[in-house]
Protein backbone atom coordinates (compact mmCIF):
# COMPACT_ATOMS: atom_id res chain seq x y z
CA UNK A 1 0.00 0.00 0.00
CA UNK A 2 1.13 3.55 -0.77
CA UNK A 3 0.28 6.62 1.29
CA UNK A 4 2.19 9.82 0.62
CA UNK A 5 1.13 13.10 2.26
CA UNK A 6 2.49 16.35 0.84
CA UNK A 7 2.40 19.64 2.72
CA UNK A 8 1.43 21.57 -0.42
CA UNK A 9 -0.13 20.54 -3.71
CA UNK A 10 1.80 23.31 -5.45
CA UNK A 11 4.96 21.19 -5.48
CA UNK A 12 3.35 18.50 -7.66
CA UNK A 13 1.79 21.14 -9.89
CA UNK A 14 5.14 22.78 -10.57
CA UNK A 15 6.78 19.43 -11.29
CA UNK A 16 4.17 18.46 -13.85
CA UNK A 17 4.06 21.82 -15.64
CA UNK A 18 7.30 21.16 -17.50
CA UNK A 19 7.07 17.37 -17.72
CA UNK A 20 3.61 17.16 -19.27
CA UNK A 21 4.78 18.75 -22.55
CA UNK A 22 7.72 16.36 -22.87
CA UNK A 23 6.11 13.11 -21.76
CA UNK A 24 2.54 11.90 -22.21
CA UNK A 25 2.46 8.73 -20.10
CA UNK A 26 4.91 7.70 -17.39
CA UNK A 27 5.37 5.43 -14.39
CA UNK A 28 5.85 6.85 -10.90
CA UNK A 29 8.06 4.24 -9.28
CA UNK A 30 7.32 4.16 -5.56
CA UNK A 31 9.52 2.49 -2.95
CA UNK A 32 10.55 3.01 0.67
CA UNK A 33 13.06 5.72 -0.33
CA UNK A 34 10.55 7.89 -2.16
CA UNK A 35 8.90 8.40 -5.53
CA UNK A 36 10.85 8.41 -8.81
CA UNK A 37 9.94 9.16 -12.38
CA UNK A 38 12.08 8.63 -15.44
CA UNK A 39 10.85 9.02 -18.98
CA UNK A 40 11.95 10.08 -22.47
CA UNK A 41 10.12 12.23 -24.95
CA UNK A 42 8.68 10.70 -28.12
CA UNK A 43 11.66 11.73 -30.25
CA UNK A 44 14.13 10.23 -27.74
CA UNK A 45 16.10 13.46 -27.63
CA UNK A 46 15.37 14.46 -24.02
CA UNK A 47 15.12 12.49 -20.79
CA UNK A 48 13.60 13.70 -17.53
CA UNK A 49 14.32 12.26 -14.07
CA UNK A 50 12.37 13.26 -10.95
CA UNK A 51 13.02 12.21 -7.37
CA UNK A 52 10.87 13.02 -4.34
CA UNK A 53 12.51 11.92 -1.09
CA UNK A 54 10.43 10.08 1.49
CA UNK A 55 11.72 12.45 4.18
CA UNK A 56 10.17 15.37 2.32
CA UNK A 57 6.62 14.11 2.88
CA UNK A 58 4.61 14.83 6.01
CA UNK A 59 3.79 11.14 6.10
CA UNK A 60 5.09 8.44 3.80
CA UNK A 61 4.41 4.74 3.66
CA UNK A 62 5.20 2.28 0.90
CA UNK A 63 5.03 -1.38 1.87
CA UNK A 64 6.59 -2.68 -1.32
CA UNK A 65 7.92 -1.24 -4.60
CA UNK A 66 5.06 -0.46 -6.95
CA UNK A 67 4.64 1.46 -10.23
CA UNK A 68 1.86 3.98 -10.76
CA UNK A 69 1.22 4.35 -14.47
CA UNK A 70 -0.47 7.69 -15.08
CA UNK A 71 -1.40 9.91 -17.97
CA UNK A 72 0.30 13.19 -17.06
CA UNK A 73 -2.34 15.32 -18.78
CA UNK A 74 -5.09 13.68 -16.73
CA UNK A 75 -3.09 14.01 -13.52
CA UNK A 76 -2.54 17.72 -14.25
CA UNK A 77 -6.30 18.22 -14.62
CA UNK A 78 -6.98 16.51 -11.29
CA UNK A 79 -4.30 18.59 -9.55
CA UNK A 80 -5.88 21.79 -10.86
CA UNK A 81 -8.79 21.04 -8.55
CA UNK A 82 -6.51 21.66 -5.55
CA UNK A 83 -5.22 24.96 -4.24
CA UNK A 84 -1.47 25.38 -4.09
CA UNK A 85 -1.42 25.29 -0.28
CA UNK A 86 -3.78 22.33 0.12
CA UNK A 87 -2.44 19.29 1.98
CA UNK A 88 -2.40 16.52 -0.62
CA UNK A 89 -2.44 12.80 0.07
CA UNK A 90 -1.78 10.15 -2.59
CA UNK A 91 -3.15 6.68 -1.86
CA UNK A 92 -2.99 3.45 -3.80
CA UNK A 93 -3.58 -0.13 -2.72
CA UNK A 94 -1.39 -3.02 -3.84
CA UNK A 95 -2.11 -3.90 -7.48
CA UNK A 96 -4.81 -1.25 -7.57
CA UNK A 97 -6.05 0.31 -10.80
CA UNK A 98 -7.00 3.64 -9.17
CA UNK A 99 -4.98 6.43 -7.62
CA UNK A 100 -6.79 8.26 -4.84
CA UNK A 101 -6.03 11.95 -4.23
CA UNK A 102 -7.30 13.81 -1.16
CA UNK A 103 -7.04 17.59 -0.78
CA UNK A 104 -7.39 19.15 2.66
CA UNK A 105 -7.73 22.92 2.91
CA UNK A 106 -5.57 24.50 5.62
CA UNK A 107 -7.92 27.35 6.50
CA UNK A 108 -11.24 25.53 6.35
CA UNK A 109 -12.88 22.14 6.83
CA UNK A 110 -13.03 21.47 3.10
CA UNK A 111 -11.86 18.00 2.05
CA UNK A 112 -11.97 16.99 -1.62
CA UNK A 113 -11.36 13.48 -2.88
CA UNK A 114 -10.66 12.32 -6.42
CA UNK A 115 -9.97 8.94 -8.05
CA UNK A 116 -7.89 8.66 -11.21
CA UNK A 117 -7.54 5.54 -13.30
CA UNK A 118 -4.08 4.03 -13.54
CA UNK A 119 -2.50 2.60 -16.68
CA UNK A 120 -0.25 -0.33 -17.49
CA UNK A 121 2.81 1.24 -19.06
CA UNK A 122 5.74 -0.83 -20.32
CA UNK A 123 8.86 1.21 -19.80
CA UNK A 124 12.44 0.34 -19.03
CA UNK A 125 14.38 2.37 -16.50
CA UNK A 126 17.55 3.60 -18.08
CA UNK A 127 20.77 3.52 -16.13
CA UNK A 128 22.22 7.03 -16.12
CA UNK A 129 26.00 6.74 -15.82
CA UNK A 130 27.96 9.00 -13.49
CA UNK A 131 29.67 11.52 -15.73
CA UNK A 132 32.59 13.82 -14.97
CA UNK A 133 31.58 16.99 -16.77
CA UNK A 134 34.15 19.38 -18.22
CA UNK A 135 32.09 22.47 -17.37
CA UNK A 136 29.57 23.28 -14.67
CA UNK A 137 27.62 26.56 -14.63
CA UNK A 138 25.45 27.62 -11.69
CA UNK A 139 23.24 30.60 -12.43
CA UNK A 140 19.87 32.12 -11.40
CA UNK A 141 17.05 30.05 -12.87
CA UNK A 142 15.09 33.21 -13.73
CA UNK A 143 18.01 34.46 -15.84
CA UNK A 144 18.27 31.13 -17.65
CA UNK A 145 14.52 31.25 -18.36
CA UNK A 146 14.80 34.74 -19.81
CA UNK A 147 17.78 33.89 -22.02
CA UNK A 148 16.25 30.81 -23.67
CA UNK A 149 12.89 32.53 -24.04
CA UNK A 150 14.42 35.58 -25.74
CA UNK A 151 16.66 33.57 -28.06
CA UNK A 152 13.80 31.26 -29.03
CA UNK A 153 12.24 34.28 -30.76
CA UNK A 154 15.21 34.41 -33.13
CA UNK A 155 16.00 30.81 -34.02
CA UNK A 156 15.46 27.17 -33.25
CA UNK A 157 18.90 26.36 -31.85
CA UNK A 158 21.28 27.85 -29.33
CA UNK A 159 25.02 27.39 -29.02
CA UNK A 160 26.20 27.24 -25.40
CA UNK A 161 29.89 27.96 -25.03
CA UNK A 162 31.85 27.88 -21.78
CA UNK A 163 35.25 29.56 -21.81
CA UNK A 164 37.51 31.69 -19.62
CA UNK A 165 35.43 34.67 -20.66
CA UNK A 166 32.24 33.17 -19.18
CA UNK A 167 29.24 31.29 -20.59
CA UNK A 168 27.78 32.50 -23.87
CA UNK A 169 24.37 31.67 -25.34
CA UNK A 170 24.19 32.42 -29.09
CA UNK A 171 21.38 31.89 -31.57
CA UNK A 172 21.29 32.52 -35.31
CA UNK A 173 18.01 33.07 -37.10
CA UNK A 174 16.93 33.96 -40.61
CA UNK A 175 16.19 37.58 -39.73
CA UNK A 176 18.45 38.24 -36.76
CA UNK A 177 21.23 36.86 -34.60
CA UNK A 178 21.66 37.24 -30.85
CA UNK A 179 24.02 36.28 -28.06
CA UNK A 180 24.09 36.67 -24.28
CA UNK A 181 27.31 36.49 -22.25
CA UNK A 182 27.13 35.72 -18.54
CA UNK A 183 30.39 36.40 -16.73
CA UNK A 184 31.67 34.85 -13.57
CA UNK A 185 30.64 36.60 -10.37
CA UNK A 186 33.50 38.66 -8.92
CA UNK A 187 35.79 36.67 -6.64
CA UNK A 188 35.64 33.22 -8.26
CA UNK A 189 37.97 31.42 -10.63
CA UNK A 190 36.87 30.07 -14.01
CA UNK A 191 39.75 28.05 -15.43
CA UNK A 192 41.52 24.93 -14.29
CA UNK A 193 38.54 23.24 -12.67
CA UNK A 194 38.96 25.29 -9.51
CA UNK A 195 35.86 25.11 -7.36
CA UNK A 196 36.29 28.54 -5.84
CA UNK A 197 32.76 29.72 -5.30
CA UNK A 198 31.97 33.40 -5.30
CA UNK A 199 29.73 32.66 -2.36
CA UNK A 200 32.70 31.86 -0.13
CA UNK A 201 34.41 35.20 -0.55
CA UNK A 202 31.17 37.04 -0.39
CA UNK A 203 30.37 35.38 2.93
CA UNK A 204 33.72 36.50 4.31
CA UNK A 205 33.05 40.05 3.25
CA UNK A 206 29.61 40.06 4.81
CA UNK A 207 30.97 38.73 8.06
CA UNK A 208 33.41 41.63 8.27
CA UNK A 209 30.69 44.10 7.43
CA UNK A 210 28.48 42.60 10.07
CA UNK A 211 31.15 42.96 12.72
CA UNK A 212 31.91 46.53 11.70
CA UNK A 213 28.21 47.33 11.52
CA UNK A 214 27.64 45.90 15.00
CA UNK A 215 30.49 47.98 16.42
CA UNK A 216 29.20 51.11 14.72
CA UNK A 217 25.74 50.59 16.13
CA UNK A 218 27.13 50.05 19.60
CA UNK A 219 29.26 53.17 19.25
CA UNK A 220 26.26 55.23 18.10
CA UNK A 221 24.20 54.10 21.04
CA UNK A 222 27.22 54.41 23.33
CA UNK A 223 27.62 58.07 22.29
CA UNK A 224 24.32 59.00 23.90
CA UNK A 225 25.34 57.23 27.09
CA UNK A 226 28.86 58.64 27.51
CA UNK A 227 27.89 61.28 30.04
CA UNK A 228 26.24 58.77 32.34
CA UNK A 229 29.07 56.27 32.02
CA UNK A 230 31.72 58.87 32.79
CA UNK A 231 29.98 59.83 36.00
CA UNK A 232 29.74 56.23 37.02
CA UNK A 233 33.41 55.67 36.29
CA UNK A 234 34.60 58.67 38.29
CA UNK A 235 32.59 57.67 41.35
CA UNK A 236 33.52 53.96 41.37
CA UNK A 237 35.60 52.20 43.98
CA UNK A 238 33.94 48.78 44.10
CA UNK A 239 35.89 46.30 41.93
CA UNK A 240 32.92 44.16 40.83
CA UNK A 241 31.06 47.08 39.31
CA UNK A 242 34.24 48.36 37.67
CA UNK A 243 34.54 45.14 35.64
CA UNK A 244 31.11 45.56 34.06
CA UNK A 245 31.39 49.22 33.22
CA UNK A 246 35.07 49.16 32.20
CA UNK A 247 34.35 46.61 29.46
CA UNK A 248 31.58 48.73 28.05
CA UNK A 249 33.47 52.00 28.32
CA UNK A 250 36.53 50.61 26.58
CA UNK A 251 34.36 50.10 23.50
CA UNK A 252 33.28 53.75 23.62
CA UNK A 253 36.76 55.24 23.99
CA UNK A 254 39.77 54.44 26.14
CA UNK A 255 41.36 57.88 25.98
CA UNK A 256 38.74 59.44 28.24
CA UNK A 257 39.74 57.25 31.15
CA UNK A 258 43.52 57.66 31.09
CA UNK A 259 43.47 60.44 33.71
CA UNK A 260 41.76 58.07 36.14
CA UNK A 261 44.52 55.52 35.83
CA UNK A 262 47.11 58.24 36.37
CA UNK A 263 45.32 59.36 39.55
CA UNK A 264 45.34 55.81 40.86
CA UNK A 265 49.10 55.53 40.29
CA UNK A 266 49.58 58.85 42.07
CA UNK A 267 47.58 57.54 45.00
CA UNK A 268 49.76 54.45 45.24
CA UNK A 269 52.94 56.55 45.26
CA UNK A 270 51.67 58.82 48.04
CA UNK A 271 51.47 56.28 50.84
CA UNK A 272 51.21 58.97 53.49
CA UNK A 273 47.86 60.18 52.17
CA UNK A 274 46.26 56.70 52.06
CA UNK A 275 44.72 56.92 55.49
CA UNK A 276 43.12 60.31 54.79
CA UNK A 277 41.67 59.09 51.50
CA UNK A 278 40.29 55.96 53.20
CA UNK A 279 38.47 58.13 55.74
CA UNK A 280 36.98 60.27 52.98
CA UNK A 281 35.88 57.12 51.16
CA UNK A 282 34.22 55.81 54.32
CA UNK A 283 32.27 59.04 54.82
CA UNK A 284 30.96 59.12 51.26
CA UNK A 285 30.73 55.33 50.85
CA UNK A 286 26.96 55.17 51.29
CA UNK A 287 26.27 57.80 48.65
CA UNK A 288 28.75 56.26 46.26
CA UNK A 289 27.33 52.75 46.55
CA UNK A 290 23.84 54.00 45.79
CA UNK A 291 25.06 55.82 42.72
CA UNK A 292 27.02 52.78 41.58
CA UNK A 293 24.05 50.49 41.93
CA UNK A 294 21.85 52.81 39.89
CA UNK A 295 24.55 53.60 37.37
CA UNK A 296 25.59 50.00 36.76
CA UNK A 297 22.02 48.92 36.00
CA UNK A 298 21.57 51.40 33.17
CA UNK A 299 24.61 50.43 31.11
CA UNK A 300 23.69 46.75 31.43
CA UNK A 301 20.20 47.39 30.12
CA UNK A 302 21.46 49.51 27.24
CA UNK A 303 24.12 46.97 26.38
CA UNK A 304 21.38 44.42 25.78
CA UNK A 305 19.65 46.86 23.46
CA UNK A 306 22.79 47.34 21.42
CA UNK A 307 23.39 43.60 21.14
CA UNK A 308 19.80 42.95 20.07
CA UNK A 309 20.02 45.66 17.42
CA UNK A 310 23.26 44.20 16.11
CA UNK A 311 21.65 40.74 15.94
CA UNK A 312 18.80 42.21 13.93
CA UNK A 313 21.27 43.75 11.53
CA UNK A 314 22.93 40.36 11.16
CA UNK A 315 19.59 38.76 10.30
CA UNK A 316 18.93 41.40 7.67
CA UNK A 317 22.38 40.90 6.22
CA UNK A 318 21.85 37.14 6.29
CA UNK A 319 18.75 37.54 4.15
CA UNK A 320 20.63 39.88 1.85
CA UNK A 321 23.38 37.30 1.57
CA UNK A 322 20.84 34.63 0.55
CA UNK A 323 19.45 36.95 -2.11
CA UNK A 324 22.93 37.67 -3.42
CA UNK A 325 23.76 33.97 -3.34
CA UNK A 326 20.71 33.22 -5.49
CA UNK A 327 21.95 35.77 -8.05
CA UNK A 328 25.54 34.48 -8.10
CA UNK A 329 27.02 32.97 -11.24
CA UNK A 330 29.64 30.28 -10.66
CA UNK A 331 31.62 28.60 -13.42
CA UNK A 332 33.83 25.54 -13.03
CA UNK A 333 35.71 24.57 -16.16
CA UNK A 334 38.34 21.98 -17.01
CA UNK A 335 38.38 22.71 -20.72
CA UNK A 336 36.59 24.77 -23.34
CA UNK A 337 33.12 23.41 -24.21
CA UNK A 338 30.83 24.45 -27.08
CA UNK A 339 27.63 22.58 -27.97
CA UNK A 340 24.41 23.32 -29.84
CA UNK A 341 20.95 22.40 -28.52
CA UNK A 342 17.31 22.75 -29.47
CA UNK A 343 15.72 25.82 -27.85
CA UNK A 344 12.28 24.23 -27.81
CA UNK A 345 13.42 21.73 -25.19
CA UNK A 346 15.35 24.27 -23.12
CA UNK A 347 12.26 26.47 -22.91
CA UNK A 348 10.33 23.50 -21.52
CA UNK A 349 13.11 22.75 -19.02
CA UNK A 350 13.09 26.35 -17.80
CA UNK A 351 9.49 25.99 -16.61
CA UNK A 352 10.88 24.29 -13.51
CA UNK A 353 12.40 27.59 -12.39
CA UNK A 354 9.54 28.05 -9.91
CA UNK A 355 10.91 25.10 -7.91
CA UNK A 356 14.39 26.47 -7.31
CA UNK A 357 16.07 29.90 -7.62
CA UNK A 358 19.21 28.29 -9.07
CA UNK A 359 19.86 26.03 -12.04
CA UNK A 360 22.97 24.02 -12.87
CA UNK A 361 24.13 23.39 -16.44
CA UNK A 362 26.67 20.58 -16.80
CA UNK A 363 28.38 20.02 -20.13
CA UNK A 364 31.04 17.96 -21.83
CA UNK A 365 31.80 17.72 -25.53
CA UNK A 366 29.68 15.09 -27.33
CA UNK A 367 27.75 14.35 -24.10
CA UNK A 368 24.10 15.23 -23.35
CA UNK A 369 23.55 18.48 -21.46
CA UNK A 370 22.36 18.12 -17.86
CA UNK A 371 19.98 20.80 -16.56
CA UNK A 372 19.41 20.26 -12.83
CA UNK A 373 17.02 21.91 -10.38
CA UNK A 374 17.57 20.82 -6.78
CA UNK A 375 14.83 21.81 -4.33
CA UNK A 376 14.12 20.99 -0.70
CA UNK A 377 12.24 17.76 -1.26
CA UNK A 378 14.23 16.31 -4.12
CA UNK A 379 15.31 17.19 -7.63
CA UNK A 380 14.29 17.31 -11.26
CA UNK A 381 16.94 16.74 -13.91
CA UNK A 382 16.77 17.03 -17.67
CA UNK A 383 19.15 15.45 -20.15
CA UNK A 384 19.28 16.82 -23.70
CA UNK A 385 21.30 15.39 -26.59
CA UNK A 386 23.34 17.97 -28.53
CA UNK A 387 22.73 18.73 -32.18
CA UNK A 388 25.28 17.33 -34.59
CA UNK A 389 25.80 19.10 -37.90
CA UNK A 390 22.52 20.13 -39.48
CA UNK A 391 20.35 17.62 -37.55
Amino acid sequence: MLEAKLAEAGTLKKLLDAIKELVTDANFECNEEGINLQAMDNSHVALVAVHLEAAGFKRYRCDRPMPLGVNLTSLTKVLKCAKDDDITTLKAADEADVLNLVYEAKNSDRIAEYDMKLMDIDSDTLGIPDTEYDARVTMPSAEFTRIVRDLSQLGESVRIEVSKEGVRFASEGEAANGSVLMKQTDGASVAGGNKIMAKTKREDGVDEEEQEGGEEEEQEEGGSKKAKKEKVKKEKTDGDVDMVVDDEEKEDGEEEFKPNSDDEEGEEEQGDDDENEDEDDDEEGGKKRKKKANGSAKPKKKAKTSSSSSSKSKLKKGKKEDDEDAQAITIEMNQHVSLTFSLKYLVNFSKSASLCPKVQLMMSNDVPLLVAYDFGQGYIRYYLAPKIGDD
